[in-house]
């Protein structure tokens, strides 16, 4: 299995940005690499973030995201999600940027992965409360955990590791964050900001009010 220090890694770059994402994916293919595949295995990773700040993308990189995958035996993955990849089953990820950036820098357990969700759930519901319709955040269809995965990418992460606290040590701040009002694990407080900063996390969401 994949072990180190989350310690010792420094930030790369923005969540979303180019570089995070080609470290992410080199990350995750370390770790199915490190815990051995089954040759008959076939499953992949991706996440792409919706509506992403234009300095992260550009005409000759028009998605923030990445993958990995491993294909009857064969471990790749990059920048950019592959409809190759998308065409396996495994976990697919397509959620708005500013929904999931700030909190995706913090690091935690299992206890601190469910106390995410409540924490995004209660913004979704201020937000709704405020916008007069629910905003559809994005989220993962269908998502295919087979054992060995489960294992390889779970490996350490109570203990401060796993791919999740890998990818959030490797994470730099976003300025759109700077002053918003958050809860403890970074998820934005909605019913907390003042009227520009909810216009301005709304946009930053793509979303409109009615």
């Amino acid at each position: 299995m994949f072990d180190i220090d989350v310690d010792t890694l420094d930030p790369v770059g923005e969540f979303g940005s180019a570089a995070w994402c080609q470290a992410c994916a080199d990350y995750g293919m370390a770790i199915l690499d490190a815990a051995g595949m089954p040759d008959d295995l076939s499953w992949a990773f991706s996440e792409t973030y919706t509506f992403p700040p234009s300095r992260l993308v550009s005409d000759d990189r028009p998605i923030s995201g990445y993958y990995f995958m491993v294909q009857n035996g064969v471990i790749s993955g990059g920048d950019g999600v592959k409809e190759a990849c998308l065409a396996i089953p495994g976990f697919h990820a397509k959620i708005r940027w500013a929904y999931i950036c700030n909190q995706s820098g913090t690091r935690y357990g299992s206890a601190g992965q469910k106390q995410r969700g409540v924490d995004e759930a209660s913004l979704v519901a201020e937000m709704e409360s405020d916008l007069g319709y629910k905003p559809a955040m994005g989220g993962v269809p269908n998502p295919v955990w087979p054992k060995p995965i489960i294992a390889a990418l779970s490996h350490g992460a109570e203990a401060g590791s796993g791919l999740h606290n890998i990818a959030a040590s490797l994470q730099s701040s976003s300025p759109e964050y700077e002053g918003l009002p958050t809860t403890e694990l970074g998820v934005p407080r909605f019913s907390l900001m003042t009227d520009e900063q909810k216009a301005d996390f709304v946009r930053l969401c793509g979303l409109k009010y009615v």
